[in-house]
């Protein structure tokens, strides 16, 4: 709890004189003022996170958490847990849709077992994607029968969070991505959702991999159940995460919160990324300043959690596998705002009329 402590006081809000130093640069590149939207927003961002007047974006990393869920048992997803350990080894192997598009967006994959039920040091394999094994749990428990975590437990995943983000930061890397994999967990992000966000179940829970709609209303039903059984507090982030919460939701609000204590913009993925997001916002609303929303989730509830944070999407592609895919393509998008700020050419430098003077 002690490093949670530390890292939340650590958190400061950002220099707003170094929004001023980028919107002049950026109002003396050739063009009209604020003509390329929001590429201007992020490059401003960037440069007042960064607390300089050159940010580099040369090292990036996507931390991936992989999670199983006792609530799986219910009947809440399309597929078996099995198929979480074998998602792991395929993001291991270098095959899955993060790993082509992290490719593609220069960034690094880093998988993290949180909370998987297998025991992946017995693979015995060398893999090209670094894996490293933080186990909390071997799964949470089944929320309809308890909380799904111990408070304790919710603490350390969140701190696991903390702790690696603190060790990429000090290794270099100048922007962090969030990812996940677990079969069953939207069920434990719309619950989490509908409690910090106040709004009803069926208005945050949606198909997931691809349900029914007669087991969607089962899904709602189960998370209702969980939701009377355990009454988790509103205004409590860690209670509502170790109650009906995952450890790789809490992996994901460490990388946030550690993220913000380091002054290095995170990119935030979809709807269980963004579920991780809230509570990192619930427990320290200024860590909103050093996130970047990746895109728009077709999963109902994910509109609702960034509309409680004032966050907008950067993409909007009817995403909705996870894994940290559409962090890296919105990375992208986050490096050519800052490559416009870096690299456009000033009117001085054009000798072009029309920019604003010093």
């Amino acid at each position: 709890m002690e490093l949670l402590k530390n890292t939340l006081k650590n958190i400061q809000d950002v220099n707003a004189e170094f929004y001023v130093i980028a919107q002049r640069h950026l109002d003396n590149l050739t063009k009209p003022p604020g003509s390329l939207g929001r590429l201007e927003e992020f490059a401003k961002r960037l440069v007042a996170i960064s607390e300089g007047k050159n940010p580099p974006l040369d090292k990036k990393v996507i931390f991936t958490f992989a999670g199983d869920h006792g609530v799986t048992e219910e009947g809440v997803s399309a597929y078996p847990k099995e198929v979480t350990p074998q998602m792991v080894l395929n993001f291991l192997r270098g095959g899955a849709g993060i790993n082509v598009l992290a490719r593609h967006a220069g960034a690094e994959v880093v998988v993290v077992d949180i909370g998987v039920d297998y025991d992946f040091s017995s693979t015995g394999a060398e893999h090209a994607i670094p894996l490293q094994i933080r186990k909390i749990m071997r799964g949470t428990r089944n929320m309809t029968k308890g909380p799904a975590m111990s408070g304790d437990e919710a603490v350390q995943c969140i701190e696991t969070g903390i702790e690696l983000a603190g060790k990429y930061a000090k290794k270099g890397y100048r922007l962090f991505g969030t990812g996940e994999m677990g079969i069953g967990n939207t069920t434990p992000a719309s619950a989490v959702a509908s409690v910090l966000t106040g709004r009803s179940v069926s208005e945050v829970t949606g198909k997931g991999t691809g349900i029914s709609e007669e087991s969607l209303e089962n899904k709602i039903q189960v998370i209702e159940a969980a939701l009377s059984l355990n009454r988790p507090d509103p205004n409590n982030a860690i209670d509502v995460l170790a109650k009906v919460g995952g450890t790789e939701i809490g992996g994901i609000a460490g990388i946030v919160l550690g993220a913000a204590a380091n002054k290095v913009p995170v990119v935030i993925d979809g709807f269980i990324s963004t579920a991780g997001a809230l509570i990192a916002y619930c427990l320290e609303p200024k860590s909103k300043d050093y996130m970047f929303a990746a895109h728009n989730s077709v999963e109902i509830g994910h509109s609702v959690m960034l509309k409680k944070m004032g966050m907008r999407p950067i993409l909007d592609l009817d995403l909705r596998l996870g894994e940290g895919t559409g962090t890296a393509l919105a990375m992208l998008i986050i490096e050519g705002g800052l490559k416009i700020y870096k690299e456009m050419a000033t009117f001085g430098e054009a000798g072009v009329s029309g920019g604003i003077v010093n």
